[in-house]
């Protein structure tokens, strides 16, 4: 879900926010690109309009919405010929082309928002098909096509291949599944940080705990996308030896726990910032922590987002408030009544307003198959320094450990 965290950078103003932490409410800076109509939120889209777009329509479904057509309409109309979704295109009538950058986290948190509303199967067919042609030969994904797999970037790949009912185990390159790569970059016990999840390997090999990558890691090892309930309790508290993607989420869940345990939250690492909470990140650690059926650090995280959250989520938008729904509906909160405030009465406002969902239209399970927080895409660090961002990534992207 995830926004994600780790050694990565979101490539995304809204979903880099949505990775940082913040203090207070307060006015966003004027956008470059004016958003759209039909997508949410009010600030520059260009890195994240997809994403935010994607998270949205998942958590109103999640919540039994119905979500406006124009909003579904703006999404579906960001798509490639081939399948594909960039961040954002501002021209979406004009063919993509070689220098279009479409990468596998925006397509693969479209593909979980587009099933989740139904009515898209020949889109989200096309976009699975584009993910499957850019698998890497360990299995994994990298958030462009062509770049090194990331356990983020596999995660959210992962969860769009199950919320649309394909095995991941059965999606191979190289006679590699997704859960190959995942057990690459799981930290053995007796290790520093073991149980934990690296985003990827550096350029010695070595991996380093990343609990951004972990929240993310589990979900994936669970076959989980952004939405995701609480799962059955793990056979071991503690990180313990094994294999197979049970034991690498179970390890990675054990982690998560002990980083919350004391304060409820996890910390931000970005460059140059003071210790303090790092909300996105938390929330997808919420709902790994459920899905992983570890439900007491779960809400006890919950509990710390609902009393500080609110201000972080004002100030960012669409992405953090889908974030907080998401959470909510793993430990099975309220949304409604966060901290006394609505979430989703605030997302809603965002844009174009959903209609109540009727009996007859409840959501698919199969999106709750697909799940996160999430949570988590990520971009790596020298992407985002490329395109001049200069923060670091939780919410399909900053180094966590």
């Amino acid at each position: 879900m995830n926004v994600r965290r780790n050694a990565a950078a979101l490539a995304a103003i809204g979903v880099l926010a949505a990775a940082a932490p913040a203090t207070a409410a307060g006015p966003s800076p004027s956008p470059k690109v004016a958003a759209p109509a039909g997508l949410y939120g009010t600030s520059d889209p260009t890195y994240d309009g997809v994403w935010r777009q994607s998270l949205t329509l998942v958590a109103q479904r999640t919540l039994g919405y119905r979500p406006a057509t124009a909003a579904v309409d703006w999404l579906t109309g960001q798509q490639c010929a081939d399948g594909s979704f960039a961040a954002f295109r501002a021209t979406p009538a004009k063919a993509c082309d070689a220098k279009t950058m479409v990468d596998t986290n925006s397509t693969a948190a479209a593909v979980q928002a587009l099933h989740a509303t139904g009515g898209h199967d020949a889109a989200v067919t096309k976009a699975v098909d584009w993910l499957k042609s850019v698998q890497n030969k360990d299995g994994g994904w990298g958030y462009n096509p062509g770049s090194p797999s990331d356990t983020n970037s596999t995660s959210v790949v992962v969860g769009a291949l199950a919320a649309t009912g394909a095995d991941p185990a059965s999606v191979r390159t190289s006679g590699r599944s997704p859960y190959d790569a995942l057990a690459s970059w799981s930290i053995p016990c007796d290790q520093d940080g073991g149980g934990a999840l690296a985003y990827q390997p550096d350029k010695k090999g070595k991996l380093a705990a990343n609990a951004d990558a972990t929240a993310a890691g589990v979900l994936a090892a669970l076959g989980k996308g952004f939405v995701a309930g609480a799962g059955k309790a793990p056979a071991a508290d503690a990180c313990a030896k094994g294999g197979g993607p049970a034991r690498i989420a179970d390890n990675g869940g054990a982690y998560l726990a002990a980083a919350v345990a004391r304060t409820g939250h996890l910390l931000s690492v970005m460059p140059g910032a003071e210790n303090q909470p790092d909300y996105g990140n938390t929330a997808d650690t919420v709902v790994a922590l459920a899905a992983d059926g570890r439900t007491a650090p779960a809400k006890k995280a919950y509990a710390f987002l609902e009393k500080h959250a609110g201000p972080w989520a004002a100030q960012t938008g669409p992405a953090a408030y889908a974030q907080l729904i998401l959470a909510a509906h793993s430990v099975g909160a309220q949304p409604g009544d966060f901290g006394g405030t609505s979430l989703v009465t605030a997302l809603n406002a965002l844009g174009p307003a959903p209609k109540t969902q009727t009996a007859a239209t409840k959501p698919a399970k199969a999106s709750d198959g697909g799940s996160h927080a999430g949570v988590w895409w990520s971009v790596g660090i020298c992407l985002v320094a490329g395109i001049g961002i200069g923060f670091l990534l939780s919410t399909r992207k900053k180094k966590q450990s």
